[in-house]
């Protein structure tokens, strides 16, 4: 949103599936090998040449139509022509008024539903390398092409246009992300191609109809997405309030300059020209064949957020990024070892979080073991990050960690002794909390911290205070 005007945002995902064989040959799929080594006459498009549907490839692209909740149908390949160089036979095996999925959904982490129109089959595209100073088609010398992705499989997911700010569209491709790659079906590397977003973006006043969209192509980050999404925003407010009008096109996003620029005006579907490939028969997957890629899914991660926020009695927008992390099982595991809910999450969420490669090795039942000190009293929240440390560090008991390190409650007369020397070192900033300044209590806390040796409870200390306030007035 930008003043009196609504973006409107929907996003195509295009996402390279992990199959061993490209989608119509045996040919090597595989990302980084020599340009043009895997090609065989079949990708390449040579006359005489007859596909072959690699089965796994369907099987993957169901599992991708079951986790998104569509309704995965009988489908059939097309022919969708274009005059490119990135396909040497100058049409593109898709799927078009067809498709094997649609009809679905996702759920974002706080607790949105996004519509997914279809999630279709499809061929890649060889890559085009434009050798210049721009790298762009525009000003290069001369282009390469390698053909080893053409023929490779793919997932297109089209979403409907339900977003709304450039965050919905991050989320979205972030969860999307998270469930093909939980799936298996994809690895999700946007570094390497495996997955790539075009996003189509429009601008209405609220409650009016869709405006004219613009899509920009092959955004490869969440950043990029976000901050292209940002800038065409702008850009097509500023043309409409100046009196100019949107033009339904192609751009490309240019991430050292930050804005995007016309590629191309728009193609609609009859400028491909579909029609039925004649040499692939329909996929029509049997009730049996759906049950069992069904059954093969893994937890998906709404789920799992789910699983957890129900166990730590919170909500699962609060647990999303320990999901993201893969924490879950290890924090749901500490809570059912006896660990405080708020307090597992809370350690997981930054102790642990900034050493995964430890966390995955950490025994819950230890974590559990830190968690239950800290919330008896046994160990203060310092000392807590200290024995958690080491348990990470060297697998140690926790509780023999505290005995090396000398970490026992302070008695509760020692530690109203060293508050009150606290107070009566600082009358003007007691008589500032009397007043209502709670923000000083952290200052006394601090004194108190120091005169311990770091050994005093802080929660325990603010409650001595709060007393003492109380008694006060």
């Amino acid at each position: 949103m930008s003043g009196h005007w609504e973006t409107v945002i929907g996003l195509e995902v295009h996402c390279e599936l992990r199959t061993e064989t490209k989608l119509f040959c045996g040919c090597r799929n595989a990302f980084g090998d020599e340009p043009n080594t895997n090609v065989c006459p079949v990708c390449l498009g040579l006359p005489g040449s007859l596909p072959v549907l690699n089965r796994r490839a369907v099987d993957y692209a169901m599992r991708i139509g079951q986790a998104l909740h569509c309704d995965i149908r009988r489908s059939i390949f097309h022919r969708k022509n274009y005059f490119y160089p990135d396909m040497p036979k100058d049409y593109q095996v898709t799927q078009y008024d067809e498709p094997l999925n649609v009809d679905g959904w996702l759920e974002l982490p706080d607790g949105t539903r996004v519509g997914i129109e279809r999630a279709h089959m499809e061929e890649d595209t060889g890559k085009t390398q434009h050798v210049g100073v721009s790298g762009r088609i525009h000003g290069a010398d001369h282009s390469l092409v390698d053909y080893n992705r053409a023929g490779v499989p793919l997932v297109e997911i089209v979403g409907r246009p339900d977003l709304r700010t450039p965050d919905d569209a991050r989320a979205y491709v972030t969860e999307l992300r998270a469930i093909l790659v939980a799936t298996g079906a994809s690895d999700g590397k946007m570094e390497e191609g495996s997955l790539r977003v075009d996003a189509n973006v429009s601008v209405r006043r609220p409650g009016g109809p869709f405006g004219t969209r613009c899509e920009i192509k092959n955004l490869n980050s969440v950043r990029s997405l976000g901050r292209a999404i940002d800038y065409e925003t702008r850009r097509q407010i500023d043309l409409l309030e100046s009196g100019g009008r949107v033009v339904q096109e192609t751009r490309h996003w240019n991430e050292d300059e930050g804005r995007t620029t016309s590629m191309r005006s728009k193609e609609e579907a009859y400028d491909y020209r579909y029609f039925p490939e004649p040499d692939l028969v329909p996929i029509d997957p049997s009730e049996e064949w759906k049950a069992a890629v069904r059954s093969a899914l893994p937890v998906l991660p709404a789920e799992r957020r789910r699983r957890l926020a129900a166990a730590g009695g919170t909500t699962p927008g609060d647990v999303a990024l320990l999901v993201e992390l893969d924490l879950d099982e290890l924090v749901t595991a500490a809570i059912a070892a006896g660990a405080e809910p708020r307090l597992a999450i809370n350690r997981a969420g930054n102790e642990l979080a900034g050493d995964l490669e430890a966390a995955r090795h950490l025994d819950p039942a230890r974590f559990a073991t830190v968690c239950r000190m800290e919330a008896d009293g046994r160990l203060t929240a310092t000392q807590a990050k200290q024995v958690l440390a080491e348990v990470l560090a060297s697998g140690a008991d926790p509780e023999a960690v505290a005995e090396t390190r000398g970490f026992r409650p302070i008695e509760s007369g020692a530690l109203d002794i060293a508050v009150a020397d606290a107070i009566a070192a600082d009358p003007e900033g007691w008589a500032r909390y009397l007043a209502g300044e709670d923000k000083v209590a952290g200052a006394f806390v601090g004194k108190v911290m120091k005169a311990t040796g770091g050994k005093a409870d802080g929660k325990a200390v603010t409650a001595i205070l709060q007393a003492r306030r109380s008694s006060a007035g």
